[in-house]
């Protein structure tokens, strides 16, 4: 047995929180999750910083935020803002190489354009790799992105409004249809990418420490699980969020232009593709118990740390939404996180069951590395929880700040999120205020401006915001320029038309 434990991680795709855990409606049937949990801590709080595929994978690769790292979007589209992390920024998995452990990765990495996960330390499994031999300009994986994107519209077929609209489907203009859900078998190949680690973990030595990352493709939408997991559910019993009716007049106009797409759907289908999503989370779960069924076989189970997590969540019907992106709500940012920790052997306390302190993917790395004993040789910013796995008097309560810059639909959005109070600042927009106490499903805006305002002159500057809010916003915004100025976040021209922000950073600056 090595010296060290052996990690083994389980990253799926859009998945929410509520979906592995507690008694949410939304709840999937994952009877290999619940068995697992019992040898577990389950983070009931867990997030990802930015609710979209690359940022959210850089900041677990790194433990830093999105303005630490630098990628704040899909890094293989036209209109990318990079290609990949700045040039020299650490990832914690060469920490561990650098201690001797084997690293293998199988599945979806989205992490940067120029570098695989063989820069960071990392053995590719894949059967064929998408990274190319030699580095590219960005001017050059531009004009590929480009000439990708038209290929793939000339291969399709435009929606035809007058016609007939098929089951799930949703109908654009001048675009080809989108199908938010249906079935396939090994959807998205994720059953190749699990077979891969398996067979990794059947021929680790017993005698030098392991980490395997498993990055698989589902839920993601479409939602296409195979017909045998929807056919473990009751499609009567399904039933939509109280928030589906959320008109969401009192919110940005970019959130509604966003749900006028999912509005062609009936009721019946929106429901139909939470059947299809949940029955996507159970399929999830089967190929997480074949790791867990080879580490068994192996004996490595007891000696591995083993973690399910994902990199961001899904709307689900929430507010009429599907998928992700820039709408602030939180079941995009909510997210699935459990770890097994090594058996440390007779004596040592039980893991707690159930973690409430806040936690996002950026602790996760410092964790890691904290419960295999390495020492981090580069600043994170996330916090390790390591210590408190075991602590069932850990603190239960911790501010976390969100950044977004939009997917590829641009507009900056940060979130300050307390126990009570989100305040979510866009500089595309007016601000939004929610008190999670009495209004959880964020259905009243508190900060919106009333329906027919009239415009008037001579105006008090924060007049913006009602004043029974004001104390609770400029606490709020001072939250927030802390957190930018710790964090290096990009947000600070004092220009006219970029200042957008209702209170700026001066105060928190001179301290």
């Amino acid at each position: 047995m090595p010296s060290r434990p052996n990690i083994v991680i389980f990253m799926t795709d859009q998945q929410r929180g509520v979906t592995v855990s507690g008694s949410h409606p939304l709840r999937a049937l994952t009877p290999r999750l619940d068995a697992f949990a019992n040898d577990t801590t389950t983070f009931c709080r867990g997030f990802t910083p930015s609710p979209h595929c690359c940022p959210a994978r850089a900041s677990f690769f790194t433990g830093l935020y999105p303005s630490e790292h630098g990628v704040w979007n899909n890094v293989n589209v036209p209109n990318a803002l990079s290609r990949g992390p700045r040039e020299g920024v650490p990832f914690w998995s060469t920490d561990l190489a650098q201690a001797g452990y084997r690293l293998g990765f199988t599945g979806k990495w989205h992490v940067a354009n120029r570098q695989g996960p063989s820069a960071y330390g990392w053995e590719e499994l894949n059967a064929a790799p998408p990274f190319p031999v030699e580095p590219q300009s960005d001017d050059r994986q531009r004009a590929e992105a480009i000439a990708s994107q038209r290929e793939i519209l000339v291969r399709s077929s435009p929606s035809v409004i007058d016609g007939e609209r098929r089951d799930g489907q949703i109908l654009r203009p001048g675009w080809p249809a989108w199908s938010l859900y249906g079935t396939r078998e090994n959807p998205f190949g994720d059953d190749d990418v699990v077979d891969r680690g398996v067979k990794y973990i059947r021929s680790a030595p017993d005698d030098e420490p392991f980490a395997l990352y498993v990055g698989t493709l589902g839920p993601h939408d479409p939602y296409v699980p195979p017909q045998r997991f929807l056919d473990l559910y009751d499609p009567t019993e399904i039933e939509l969020p109280p928030t589906f009716v959320d008109d969401m007049a009192d919110k940005p106009a970019m959130y509604r232009r966003a749900r006028d797409r999912f509005d062609q759907l009936t009721e019946r289908e929106h429901r139909a593709a939470l059947h299809h999503y949940l029955a996507f989370c159970s399929y999830e779960d089967e190929l997480f118990g074949r790791l867990l069924d080879a580490l068994v076989e192996t004996g490595h189970y007891d000696n591995t740390i083993v973690l399910y997590v994902s990199d961001h969540g899904d709307y689900t019907g929430e507010h009429g939404l599907w998928a992700k992106g820039l709408p602030s709500f939180l079941p995009a940012y909510q997210v699935p996180m459990l770890i097994k920790d090594a058996d440390r052997g007779p004596g040592q306390p039980r893991q707690v069951r159930v973690f409430e302190r806040p936690t996002t993917l950026v602790d996760l790395g410092p964790t890691l590395l904290d419960l295999c004993g390495v020492a981090a040789t580069s600043p994170m910013s996330g916090q390790s929880v390591a210590a408190d796995l075991r602590s069932p008097d850990a603190p239960a309560t911790r501010d976390l700040v969100f950044q977004s810059n939009g997917n590829e639909v641009y507009g900056i959005q940060r979130i300050v999120l307390t126990d009570r109070w989100k305040l979510v600042v866009n500089l595309f927009d007016d601000d939004e205020l929610y008190d999670r106490e009495t209004d959880p499903g964020e259905m009243v805006n508190l900060i919106a401006r009333p329906a027919g305002q009239r415009r008037t002159l001579g105006r008090r500057a924060d007049d913006t915001v009602p004043e029974p809010f004001r104390p609770v916003v400029h606490d709020l915004y001072g939250r927030l320029w802390r957190f930018v100025l710790a964090h290096d976040d990009e947000i600070l021209n004092p220009y006219i038309l970029t200042a957008l922000a209702t209170y700026g950073p001066l105060d928190q600056l001179r301290q």
